[in-house]
């Protein structure tokens, strides 16, 4: 069974990007957030096997949405996709139980990422 992915970011062109790059790769996208308040919410609706996150978000960023999704749902699989280097994200994610980091345009990175999910 193919795994469904939830990708949350904030551009569309770069949800397009993720999107191509995951339904070529054979995962099912089941939906797409702009920002943290959708995230969760679709999060709670769909209940995917993994998010791609973006932490950078206007209105609630990445990390407070996966710090709410990880409360209601410790162990849910959430892959922080991220163009920045914010100091202390590593620290911050892995406190939070977010699976890995990968910086956006590595595309191989981010399906190792995924592959890696139990």
């Amino acid at each position: 069974m193919r795994k469904r992915i939830l990708v949350v970011d904030d551009s569309n062109l770069m949800q397009h990007c993720i999107t191509q790059c995951l339904t070529n790769a054979g995962y099912e996208v089941v939906g797409k957030a702009k920002d943290g308040n959708e995230a969760v919410h679709l999060y709670r609706q769909l209940l995917p096997d993994a998010v791609t996150m973006d932490v950078t978000m206007r209105g609630k960023d990445g990390i407070a949405a996966a710090r709410e999704i990880l409360e209601e749902r410790p162990g849910a699989a959430i892959i922080f996709y991220t163009l920045l280097d914010i100091p202390g994200l590593e620290e911050k994610a892995h406190s939070l139980g977010v699976n890995d980091i990968v910086r956006k345009g590595d595309e191989a990175g981010l399906l190792q990422a995924l592959a890696q999910l139990k």
